[in-house]
């Protein structure tokens, strides 16, 4: 069994383990540049929500309890190299992802009950079938809330919901295991 295919297999754990022909441990890299990639959309996502004002009512602040909830889980990952702290990471990652769910439902609902005030629909708007009001307000032909903003959210989750399957070992286990390769 080579390298890549061992790497996850009984511990749920790795995808990515030891380069084949190096030996170096690939997986770091790939996590390091997972969890970058995590915390580029995490301040991506706080700065659209800055300029937006996105904290006038409850329901806006949600994407910041979510990014604040990513921002705790990115340092989990390199506390230590413990299942129950990879399962919490991954608990707060499924977490924003729903909570981004709803953030683009909540996004298009606002939109669909915007298009009656759409000087292009108003007349129109209550004739027109069910499917192209909801097509207007997800594509945002009416109503001013971006749909596609919380998936920036939920981006950055899958992202470091990824890098949580990537192989992670000590230094003694890597020696231990490259001595019996």
């Amino acid at each position: 069994m080579d390298d890549h295919a061992r790497a996850g297999s009984g511990t749920g754990e790795g995808l990515v383990d030891r380069h084949p022909r190096t030996g170096g441990n690939d997986g770091g890299l790939v996590r390091h540049g997972l969890v970058a990639l995590t915390v580029i959309g995490v301040l991506g996502a706080a700065f659209e929500l800055a300029t937006e004002q996105h904290w006038k009512t409850v329901e806006q602040l949600i994407p910041w309890a979510a990014l604040a909830l990513l921002a705790i889980a990115v340092p989990l990952m390199y506390l230590r190299n413990s299942r129950r702290l990879l399962a919490a990471v991954r608990l707060v990652t499924v977490a924003v992802l729903l909570a981004s769910l709803y953030g683009v439902y909540a996004h298009v609902a606002a939109n669909h009950d915007a298009g009656v005030l759409d000087q292009r629909y108003a007349a129109t708007w209550d004739t027109l079938p069910a499917i192209s009001q909801w097509w207007y307000a997800l594509t945002k032909m009416v109503g001013p809330a971006p749909p596609l903003a919380p998936g920036m959210l939920a981006q950055s989750a899958l992202i470091l919901l990824l890098a949580t399957f990537t192989r992670r070992r000590s230094g003694a286990t890597a020696s231990i295991r490259s001595e019996l390769d």
